[in-house]
């Protein structure tokens, strides 16, 4: 009998699993097709969406949307598509989980084609009984201008914000990639 528990629970978590991935397609689908109402049925009711710059930052699922709304305005067509997804389930809780999504998008802001690359840092609870985003934290490896990206994918100024480039989200900021830095640098002096 305890077998047979320990293959439910499993199947359960990897059931859970596939949810969370197809939530993570749903996602950029509701964003290339500017689906407000389906991208509000993919955040809990207190879900929060954060980035390390402060560019896009909204807590509540209302306030995701309407931020979205304004994203969308200025967007013209685009094109995501999603990457790794790595998801691991809550030892203790089985209605939490947590996850790093790579993605990439081809996106008309303003007009202007860019091209943008993405790690989300998620946090997945179940909400009626549906898998959703709790927490979704976007960091920007680059979003530039198509025309611009030779150019600036090697300097650490690599998301546009209009006319004016800010500091990248990653790798600067992972603590491997600093070490990594750092002991690069001291064996090469």
């Amino acid at each position: 009998m305890e077998e047979n528990n320990e293959i439910i629970k499993r199947l359960d978590r990897l059931e859970s699993k596939e949810e969370i991935r197809d939530l993570v397609s749903k996602y950029a689908e509701a964003c290339d097709q500017q689906d407000l109402e389906s991208l509000e049925k993919l955040f809990t009711k207190d879900a929060e969406f954060d980035s390390p710059s402060g560019m896009l930052k909204s807590k509540g699922r209302q306030n995701i949307i309407d931020m979205y709304l304004e994203v969308f305005k200025s967007r013209g067509p685009s094109f995501h598509w999603t990457h790794d997804v790595r998801v691991e389930m809550d030892p203790e809780k089985k209605d939490l989980a947590t996850g790093v999504v790579y993605s990439h998008a081809e996106t008309t802001r303003d007009g202007v084609v860019s091209l943008a690359a993405m790690r989300y840092d998620d946090n997945y609870e179940k909400e009626e009984g549906v898998w959703k985003f709790a927490r979704r934290v976007i960091h920007f490896f680059y979003y530039v201008k198509t025309k611009d990206y030779v150019e600036t994918l090697t300097s650490p100024l690599r998301v546009g914000m209009g006319e004016i480039n800010i500091a990248a989200d990653i790798p600067e900021s992972v603590p491997a990639w600093i070490e990594f830095q750092e002991e690069y640098k001291s064996e090469k002096k």
